[in-house]
């Protein structure tokens, strides 16, 4: 797992049907210091999370552990809020 900031959200009228009821964001990446790095990328938002708020993102199989999203086309996915970092 990786920390992220929500940066923004995405609208898609048109998508596959496996990310139908979806809700995207943008993420980006930071260190537990804060500092960004690397692009933006879509995350699926597992857990409700807002703009601007940390969150925990899982990557590749890990975000397709349980039987309702085994066949989903999804890479990246919100899997947590972060309330702190100590």
């Amino acid at each position: 797992m990786k920390i992220a900031k929500v940066t923004g959200s995405i609208v898609s009228t048109k998508k596959e049907d496996g990310l139908v009821g979806s809700k995207l964001m943008i993420v980006r990446f930071e260190s537990s210091d804060g500092v960004p790095y690397g692009n933006e990328e879509v995350a699926v938002d597992y857990v409700g999370a807002g703009i601007g708020e940390l969150v925990l993102v899982a990557s590749g199989s890990a975000t397709r552990t349980t039987e309702t999203m085994r066949l989903k086309p999804i890479d990246l996915a919100i899997v947590g809020i972060i309330d702190n970092l100590n």
